[in-house]
């Protein structure tokens, strides 16, 4: 966390017996119902809660927010079901804390489900001060925070709480690219209760004490006959490292809220204000020699992109978005001259830092975010390709490959790319290349842009000289071709003699430059031709 640790606030005493208010003075009636909603289902279920590793809803709230900050509404509502006998539990609150605060003295709204009262389970009331916290930040310009922790719709209301859902799913369809939207799984999440996290912005969950699924294991094992725990099935690292739903993964309670507020610090409050700049001691024209020997000579091995995007940027500080999923591309947040910018990249480390689907939609919805926030882009290219073979194919490479295409070319904010070394076919053009206004396009001297790599296009340029050569002359020949090839081509001069390469610079000179370019592009102005909204391949 940004400041230093704060305790969390005082355990509430369980709420006393009703009283009557007393003639006109409801000071008293007010006191008792306030500490009523704060005492949650009573202090043995917050216990049990404590010890399965997990915070209250109002102890949540309070380590997100800044101290003293949080406004609490609709404190006192209780739902309205009198079937099942549930006239007769109506508690203040009815296991929902709603209202606002601020993160770094920033607006931003809040929910939190308190799972000791019904099981944090949505009721018709619960909808109803939902879709008013997203109405109000939506007219406020404000973040929307959600801390779930929930059993689900409230079975006892029936259609009344499937609607609160839908009446939701629909808030948050409607904020989508106004406002940032943010939910953290902080507990179990099922059936139509994933829907809502699933259209927000980002994903945060904690090892152990969170899972999501539409159908649990027990419906799984009658319907499939498989057998799968609830962590194996929806836990934190399945949906980080597997699904790609989750892109954040927490060790608890804790330490989830700080990573939001972390997150928070880059973003703008609303699509219309830029993000958030931030002081720092950093030189702009900080040089770092190791950056000149980070490609190495052999084109067939690999590095680590990130040791150039940490070398890069302010403080050396990169805030990674779905670190274990899609490994060979790399994106996430960081600062340039004090400025939020998002981060896009192909991983040499992994898979060689080719595309294939989960890497192409990973950095959609990523390059989508970005530019729907005002969060300028910079993209290091280092891709041999498409990832070849069957499975890709038939699940649709084409398709979800075309879908980070069309985020890279309708993206509007400043954009930057920087080639590092292999800029090869179809996959050059889509890793944010000049032809689709990319701004700033630099290439280090490493950088081979071409159709293919120079061993695939003998192959076929030369396939019949090669095939004509005896065995012991085939071999060197084919060297022979490879060398002259990656001369004449696999370099990034051809493309700077047609200015599809802006400049080809040195290495450590990288930092300076690209600083400079969003410099002369702080107030850049573009638009795309007036549509309702484009058709992106999904």
């Amino acid at each position: 966390m940004s400041e230093t640790k704060r305790s969390l606030i005082p355990t509430p005493k369980a709420p006393e017996s009703p009283k009557a208010p007393r003639g006109n003075d409801r000071t008293e009636e007010m006191r008792r119902l306030d500490a009523e909603a704060e005492a949650g289902g009573g202090l043995e279920r917050r216990e049990r809660e404590h010890q399965a590793g997990k915070l209250t809803a109002r102890e949540r709230i309070h380590l997100l927010l800044d101290e003293g900050t949080f406004e609490e509404l609709d404190k006192l509502v209780r739902h309205r079901c009198v079937d099942f006998g549930m006239q007769e539990q109506r508690p203040a609150g009815d296991g929902f804390v709603t209202g606002f605060g601020r993160i770094d003295r920033r607006l931003v709204y809040v929910f939190a489900q308190d799972f000791t009262v019904f099981g944090g389970s949505l009721s018709e009331a619960n909808a109803q001060r939902i879709c008013k916290i997203m109405d109000l930040a939506m007219r406020a310009g404000a973040p929307v925070i959600g801390l779930n922790d929930s059993g689900g719709a409230r079975i006892q209301e029936g259609v009344a709480s499937l609607a609160g859902y839908a009446d939701i799913f629909l808030r948050n369809t409607l904020s989508s690219g106004v406002i940032p939207q943010i939910s953290a799984i902080m507990g179990p999440c099922a059936g139509g209760a994933v829907y809502s996290p699933a259209i927000t912005d980002f994903i945060f969950m904690t090892q152990e004490t969170s899972y999501m699924f539409v159908t649990g294991p027990d419906v799984i094992k009658t319907v499939t006959h498989e057998e799968v725990t609830k962590q194996e099935l929806g836990g934190a690292m399945t949906h980080n490292e597997k699904s790609g739903v989750a892109h954040f993964v927490a060790r608890d309670d804790a330490d989830c809220l700080a990573m939001i507020r972390e997150l928070i610090s880059f973003l703008p409050s609303n699509n219309l204000e830029d993000p958030p700049r931030r002081a720092t001691s950093d030189s702009p024209t900080r040089r770092d020699a190791a950056l000149n020997t980070l490609v190495p000579l052999d084109p067939q091995k690999p590095y680590d992109i990130k040791d150039a995007i940490h070398s890069i940027v302010d403080d050396g500080y990169f805030f990674e978005v779905h670190e274990h999923y899609a490994k060979n591309l790399v994106v996430g947040f960081a600062r340039l001259d004090g400025r939020a910018i998002g981060i896009v990249g192909n991983q040499p480390a992994y898979l060689a830092g080719v595309l294939d689907i989960n890497g192409s939609v990973k950095g959609a919805r990523f390059v989508r975010f970005c530019d729907a926030f005002n969060i300028p882009l910079l993209t290091f290219e280092d891709v041999p390709g498409f990832l070849p073979g069957t499975q890709q194919e038939f699940g649709g490479i084409i398709k979800h490959g075309a879908k980070l295409l069309f985020a890279f070319a309708e993206a509007t904010v400043p954009k930057i790319t920087v080639i590092t070394r292999k800029a090869y076919g179809g996959a050059y053009c889509v890793m944010a290349s000049k032809h689709i206004r990319t701004d700033a396009n630099f290439a280090w001297p490493t950088a081979e842009i071409a159709v293919m790599g120079p061993e695939g296009a003998v192959d076929i340029v030369y396939k019949r000289e090669l095939a004509k050569a005896t065995d012991s002359e085939r071999e060197k020949l084919r060297q022979e071709k490879i060398a002259e090839f990656r001369d004449r081509f696999a370099n990034p001069f051809v493309a700077a003699e047609r200015g599809y390469i802006d400049a080809v610079i040195e290495p450590t000179e990288t930092r300076a430059r690209v600083i400079t370019a969003l410099r002369a592009l702080e107030n850049k102005r573009d638009t795309n031709p007036r549509k309702k909204h484009g058709n992106i391949p999904l």
